[in-house]
């Protein structure tokens, strides 16, 4: 099964594509979208939507997962942030994907064993995982490590459902 996952950001959001089979990853693509910080609110989010939209047809993922983001001390910002990830909850639903969310500790804690790694462990356990994979920021290795996320809890809900009883 193939899965999207976003990192969003206003000024840089991240996409990863991977493909799972059982617990076998393997990396597709990933990129970020980067916004110009001189235009409108409306424009930059015009930017999330078309680059993400272009990385969806492209890859053709069967789900999508987004991280969701954290409260931040700046009223502001936190707003502006929550926009952007309206966008990258929306694009996906747009191109009729399933989209879960997942909090930043769950992600980190699936892919490198602790809810509080950093950035650069977060980065080392995408490539470990995805062999070949070199991601170019950490919004891209981000991205990936929510669809890794995404990934073994979609194979988890399966297995629980295939042993579930027939009523």
């Amino acid at each position: 099964m193939r899965f999207i996952g976003i990192d969003p950001g206003l000024r840089v959001t991240g996409w990863g594509v991977i493909d799972a089979d059982g617990n076998r990853l393997r990396h597709v693509a990933h990129g970020a979208v980067r916004t110009d910080g001189g235009e409108s609110l409306a424009l930059r989010l015009r930017q999330i939507h078309e680059g993400l939209s272009a990385a969806i047809e492209r890859h053709r993922p069967a789900a999508a997962a987004v991280e969701e983001t954290f409260v931040n001390k700046n009223a502001a910002s936190t707003l502006r942030l929550g926009q952007a990830r309206g966008v990258a909850l929306l694009a996906p639903a747009l191109a009729g994907l399933a989209v879960s969310e997942y909090a930043a500790n769950l992600v980190k804690k699936s892919v490198v064993g602790t809810g509080h790694a950093d950035k650069r462990q977060v980065a080392e356990m995408v490539r470990r995982l995805l062999p070949g994979c070199v991601p170019d920021s950490s919004d891209a290795a981000d991205a990936l490590a929510v669809a890794i996320c995404h990934a073994h809890h979609s194979a988890t809900q399966r297995r629980w459902a295939a042993a579930e009883p027939m009523q």
